[in-house]
């Protein structure tokens, strides 16, 4: 992951009243500047629950932090995407990326993935020149 204090993490609350753990990413600007940045993808991974409050088991939760640890090596040092947002809860991780292209990130996802098992995954894109799925994020962190 980025340094540290490139990301803060927050507790939200979903539509169905299942909390969320966001953690967004703060260092955005030189990324978000070029105006070529403007599909988000969505990438979504369900998970076995543990207990009442919807977050992975022991198994679930290490196999989320390699598959975000891959894609964090993966993208080091390359503007290909970069990864904006981590939402976990309700039985689900939602990573949410910014790319210029999604036959680009297509290639790098298949390189982050590749050493995992078959994943049930959801992949959801679209463009967003404004970023405004971002700013929905990060508004929500400077109203709680």
């Amino acid at each position: 992951m980025a340094e540290k204090d490139d990301w803060i993490t927050y507790p939200t609350v979903d539509d169905n009243g299942n909390t969320i753990i966001v953690t967004g990413r703060l260092d955005v600007e030189k990324f978000r500047s070029r105006e070529r940045n403007n599909i988000r993808v969505e990438i979504t991974l369900p998970y076995t629950v543990s207990g009442h409050l919807g977050f992975p088991d022991d198994e679930s939760s290490r196999l989320l932090e390699a598959i975000t640890n891959s894609f964090e090596a993966n993208l080091k040092g390359k503007n290909t995407a970069i990864l904006t947002g981590i939402y976990t809860g309700a039985g689900e991780r939602n990573w949410v990326f910014y790319t210029f292209a999604t036959q680009v990130f297509n290639s790098f996802l298949n390189r982050a993935l590749a050493d995992f098992p078959l994943l049930p995954l959801k992949i959801y894109a679209e463009n967003d020149p404004d970023w405004a799925e971002y700013d929905e994020m990060i508004g929500a962190i400077t109203e709680s």
